[in-house]
């Protein structure tokens, strides 16, 4: 095991940054870190921010993090992981960084997020990307017609149905009688969702985001952007990962009921949905 990845390693000298007096932003992580008896591997797995990123960036080394939006939303990450104030790293990372970086657009987000070394998952081949987009329109169509996807969980885009050409006629009411009432609005965003299975509907209303979304299994749902004023819903059984790109861009529904905007625009988010979720109170 590499040194400063056990917690039974000495705790390493703190050198200070500049005139401030205070530890660099990758070595104040890395000294929290071993104060909490935590290794890079568990803080990795708790934060699913790839173990060579951890090292390097308690190393101060912000080259591997894919640009400065990237690397403030990982230093946030690994803060709250490791007990430290998240906001007041990542204003100590802008100081020593040249200030806070403008919002990248969507399409730099999402080539940021390719170009990053060392993927979680393989490369997929031509062929493999073409059985999933069968997969993605057979899910679709059966969802279309009623169906019930097999593996459990689903994808589906968002889009209002054109008006038909000849609208039935309205029947024709006896003013003397009156009128039914009228049903109550729902106070959910998303009516009707099944309680046996995890809902996550996706909006996004102040920018382009690159997301993706995976299932309890660790199958990728859905990768690539989001566009302003589009939508997208995922279902699963168990459980839903979801990375946001672009979070302060993106209004998100929880299992019919909206929940709070996960970051500002600009910051990476990462978080995982339960059929619990949610909590009440």
């Amino acid at each position: 095991m590499s040194i400063g990845n056990s917690p039974e390693a000495p705790e390493p000298e703190v050198p200070e940054s500049g005139r401030s007096g205070r530890p660099s932003v990758g070595r104040a992580l890395q000294q929290a870190r071993v104060d909490a008896r935590m290794t890079v591997d568990e803080v990795s797995s708790s934060t699913r921010v790839r173990v060579p990123i951890v090292h390097a960036i308690e190393d101060d080394d912000f080259s591997r993090c894919g640009g400065d939006v990237y690397a403030r939303g990982h230093v946030r990450t690994l803060a709250r992981a490791v007990g430290l104030d998240g906001d007041e790293l990542v204003r100590q990372y802008d100081e020593e960084h040249g200030g806070r970086p403008e919002s990248p657009s969507a399409a730099t987000l999402f080539e940021a997020e390719r170009i990053r070394p060392e993927p979680r998952r393989p490369n997929w081949t031509a062929a493999m990307v073409a059985a999933i987009v069968a997969v993605v329109g057979f899910v679709g169509f059966t969802l279309f017609n009623g169906g019930d996807d097999p593996s459990g969980n689903t994808v589906a885009e968002d889009s209002s149905a054109e008006k038909p050409a000849d609208e039935p006629k309205k029947p024709q009411t006896d003013p003397s009688r009156p009128a039914d009432p009228k049903p109550e609005p729902s106070d959910s965003a998303v009516a009707g969702v099944p309680a046996d299975k995890v809902t996550v509907r996706m909006e996004a209303d102040e920018g382009n985001s690159w997301i993706s979304a995976e299932d309890h299994s660790g199958k990728l749902l859905f990768e690539g952007v989001l566009k302003d004023g589009e939508s997208k819903t995922f279902t699963d059984d168990e459980q839903l990962d979801l990375v946001l790109g672009n979070a302060g861009a993106v209004k998100l529904w929880v299992n019919g009921k909206e929940v709070e905007r996960l970051g500002d625009v600009g910051n990476v988010e990462r978080v995982t949905y339960t059929r619990g979720d949610p909590e009440q109170g």
